[in-house]
């Protein structure tokens, strides 16, 4: 993703957007690092295929710096660069594709600064050609801070604005995540009693050694819950305070933890966890304050008929059970999934499956159900994904739902999610489910990975809406 750093020189400035000239009536682009075929689609009004038309392109997602690009006629002209100057106020005029969130970043402001230096009431109206004032000063991005915890350390802030991620199983693909705008890897740890902390360091530094930040999905064994629960919770609590201390960025404890898989039957309640919640909270920010504490999250789900059973529980009522347990008091953001859409995010309604109201079937009503339970949390989509078999064969019937989704819609749909978060000032991270699965049979992991092959169309549609 493109960034303005305020040192740069005008001519930095220039280069980072790459050049633009007509000769004899016809405008030729000269690619830079992190362009891709989307981007420039939208910087000169045109499309992906009449860019790729016009200059012999076979695989869109190949393109490299340098590269003379001719653009069809009827493109627009590169957008100026902005008149920011270091140290002093400035302006900025409004591209295609641009968000207020996006532009706070590079300014090293933020988006409720802009809005009111620029008269803006609604920071998701603003338009191509609008010129904005910069203000002179930085102003880091500011966040949600945890609630404090009755005779437990007080944690630093959690600062920042939306940030984008992907889980990752064999990381064989970071240059394709940085080009999606990708600044998170999420890795699964499963740890069991008796293990060190250091079982995870593995896990943080394939994530730092590619530049990445690390969010930990760390899980225990739900048959040794069972033997013991409130010694169980202070083992696990003990164990990721260790693992804190290796210092990831963050750490989502537990996960699904609502169904019999993933918690032991008939003990499952959002109380149970609350007290395992409770100690691991403590014992993380005790360890390290700057780790994000991410609730675990449920898996999204209406088979419970909006209740608990010694099966499980839906998510809503779990999480309302969570609330009245006084979970809010023990984590940084609220972990969330949403991976059974078949509509594209703006929908919310018409899906054509039964239970067709049911809010797990669209982003805009899973969103608001959980913020309606901790509505004073940010949102930490710990899996958000798009399940298509284009190129695996059929599903099997417990994902047929999904057997019409072609992965550009998988594509457009993730990147539509994104912006929408990204834009809502109350989603802190969306971490896409997932990078690069390859196991396609009873749970078709694959079908979600967003790289297939040497192709990645998420990563420019997702690229182009982080820019």
């Amino acid at each position: 993703m493109r960034r303005f750093i305020l040192a740069f020189s005008l001519l930095m400035l220039l280069a980072l957007f790459g050049t633009a000239a007509s000769a004899q009536g016809q405008t030729t682009y000269t690619v830079v690092p992190g362009d891709n075929l989307f981007r420039i689609a939208l910087r000169f009004n045109t499309t992906i295929a009449a860019i790729a038309s016009a200059n012999g392109i076979a695989n869109v997602n190949l393109i490299y710096a340098g590269q003379q690009l001719v653009i069809p006629s009827g493109g627009g002209t590169t957008p100026p660069p902005p008149t920011f100057q270091p140290g002093a106020g400035g302006s900025y005029t409004l591209a295609r594709g641009d968000t207020l969130g996006a532009i706070a970043r590079r300014f090293g402001t933020t988006y409720q600064n802009l809005a009111q230096l620029n008269g803006i009431a609604n920071p998701n109206l603003i338009y191509a050609g609008q010129v904005l004032r910069i203000s002179g000063t930085n102003c880091p991005p500011t966040g949600p801070t945890a609630t404090p915890v009755p005779g437990a350390p007080t944690p630093a802030p959690v600062t920042g604005g939306f940030e984008l991620g992907g889980q990752v199983f064999a990381f064989a693909y970071p240059e394709q995540m940085r080009g999606a705008g990708m600044t998170w890897a999420k890795l699964q740890v499963v740890w069991n009693r008796g293990e060190p902390a250091s079982i995870a360091q593995d896990e943080i530094n394939n994530a730092r050694n590619r530049g990445f930040k690390v969010l930990l999905s760390i899980k225990g064994n739900p048959a040794q819950i069972a033997q013991n629960p409130t010694q169980y919770y202070q083992d696990f609590a003990t164990f990721l305070g260790g693992v804190a201390q290796l210092n990831p960025d963050g750490i989502e404890v537990w996960n699904e933890q609502n169904i019999d898989r993933e918690w032991p039957a008939g003990q499952i309640s959002g109380a149970a966890y609350t007290q395992m919640l409770s100690a691991a909270y403590q014992a993380i920010k005790r360890a390290n304050a700057n780790v994000l504490v991410i609730s675990g999250a449920p898996s999204p789900t209406g088979f419970f008929g909006g209740r608990c059973t010694s099966n499980g529980c839906d998510d809503d009522a779990y999480l309302r059970q969570m609330a009245a347990a006084g979970a809010g008091n023990f984590f940084d953001c609220t972990g969330i999934h949403y991976n059974e859409g078949i509509l594209p995010p703006s929908a919310s309604s018409g899906d054509p499956r039964g239970n067709s109201s049911h809010y797990t079937r669209y982003y805009p009503t899973m969103v608001s159900t959980y913020r309606g339970i901790f509505p004073n949390k940010p949102l930490c989509f710990t899996e958000l994904g798009y399940l298509s078999p284009e190129g695996f064969g059929p599903l099997p019937p417990a994902f047929s739902w999904a057997a019409n989704t072609s992965a550009q819609e998988q594509a457009e749909w993730l990147a539509g999610a994104a912006t929408r978060a990204r834009s809502s000032g109350f989603v802190r991270l969306l971490v896409v489910w997932n990078v690069d699965a390859t196991t396609y049979g009873a749970d078709p992991q694959a079908g979600y990975a967003i790289v297939r092959g040497n192709q990645c169309l998420a990563c420019i549609t997702l690229g182009a809406a982080m820019d």
